[in-house]
């Protein structure tokens, strides 16, 4: 492993020079094995590392992420999948390892936001990972370790320009780090908050029942968070994150940013969704574009005549406002996780839009009554978790 690695360039092409080390002297922990990675590739590959370790120490499962510009499009750990959630992210036809199941759920999450993701493993890589890889448009990989098989297919990706990078798993950084900005150097202590069901323990509502799938819901969106740019917000089901609002600055857009896209992920399960026609010959990328746009508002973009047949063998009917929200009234379970306080109502009523009957988050808003009452008004278990997860 080497002291230091130089790189291309900055966030920007015009930033230069660049390179990453260890200011101790310290070798790096991690090992390019192909590709030449930049500034932006070690920022998610370093912060979407830490997140997986953290899913995979917390629930013992292995765990995946899906990062693009310092924070997750997906988090996901192995929970079996319906032959539905297979379909929709198209790995219907692939034989998947518990590893290979989580990073499927977390590219499949929000397939629009992970086109061309860095990929996270808590696990060595094997043959059926890499080869969910392999056809997805992503820059790089970060895991512990590979085998033979898995690198081989990783090498041929990208005409053999794929970034995989090895990571020590027993590294520990210092417990004070430090930053740059403006010239002035900002230090603080790592932000090392244990998150596990213990968080989950001070329950403010009425509804006092967390079940164990919701309560390890509630700590894949809570540990996603710790690695997403604040404000922040994630919903989560089935061991994974639906959608997460990332980087906004007012916390009621961040709940409907999240809220929207997992209201999108639902839709696509919608049997009419399944069953449209697309045209045998359709790129994957333009594929998701059109799902996207067809259960949007302006369907017309991809059904108006003279346009629809780019996309599809026959013209499908679309899904109606009234349609759509029946459908989503039918979705439940959905827990949600908060980097800091909710500091009014609002965003309950718009969580319960989207089946959300799980809440943690920090508590200490003056209107912490207000929230309180909103989750009694709709039977929603909140936990109050006293702790902030800001992340800049």
């Amino acid at each position: 492993m080497a002291k230091e690695l130089l790189l291309k360039y900055g966030c920007n092409p015009n930033q230069k020079p660049s390179k990453i080390f260890m200011k101790d002297n310290r070798e790096l922990p991690i090992e390019v094995l192909n590709g030449k990675p930049g500034y932006i590739n070690f920022l998610d590959a370093f912060n979407s590392w830490q997140l997986v370790k953290e899913l995979k120490e917390a629930t013992g499962l292995p765990a995946a992420a899906s990062f693009k510009h310092v924070s997750p499009a997906g988090a996901a750990v192995a929970v079996p999948m319906s032959d539905t959630l297979k379909k929709i992210y198209f790995v219907d036809d692939l034989a998947l390892s518990p590893l290979a199941t989580a990073y499927a759920r977390a590219r499949g999450a929000d397939r629009m936001s992970s086109y061309g993701d860095w990929v996270a493993l808590s696990d060595t890589c094997d043959k059926e990972t890499a080869a969910l890889i392999a056809r997805e448009v992503s820059d790089g990989v970060i895991a512990p370790g590979y085998t033979d098989e898995a690198l081989q297919i990783l090498k041929g990706k990208r005409k053999g320009n794929y970034n995989v990078v090895k990571i020590d798993p027993c590294y520990q950084p210092n417990p004070v780090e430090q930053k740059d900005v403006y010239g002035i150097s900002f230090e603080q202590g790592r932000n090392e908050v244990k998150i596990d069901a213990n968080m989950l323990q001070n329950i403010v509502s009425d509804n006092q029942n967390i079940p164990a799938e919701a309560a390890r819901d509630l700590i894949i969106s809570l540990i996603a968070l710790k690695y997403t740019q604040s404000n922040s917000v994630c919903y989560a089901k089935d061991g994974q994150a639906i959608g997460i609002g990332a980087g906004q600055q007012s916390r009621i857009h961040c709940t409907r940013l999240a809220g929207n896209k997992a209201d999108i992920w639902f839709l696509r399960q919608h049997p009419r969704v399944l069953a449209l026609p697309f045209r045998k010959d359709i790129r994957r990328p333009d594929r998701d574009n059109t799902i996207d746009v067809y259960i949007s508002d302006d369907y017309m973009d991809v059904l108006a005549d003279g346009v629809w047949e780019n996309f599809f063998a026959e013209k499908p009917e679309p899904l109606t406002r009234e349609e759509k929200r029946a459908w989503l009234d039918q979705l439940s379970g959905v827990s949600l996780g908060s980097d800091a306080f909710f500091p009014f109502g609002d965003n309950i009523e718009r969580a319960h839009k989207s089946g959300v009957q799980y809440i943690a988050e920090p508590g200490g808003s003056i209107r912490d009554d207000n929230v309180i009452e909103t989750c009694n008004k709709y039977g929603i278990v909140l936990a109050f978790t006293a702790q902030r997860l800001f992340h800049h």
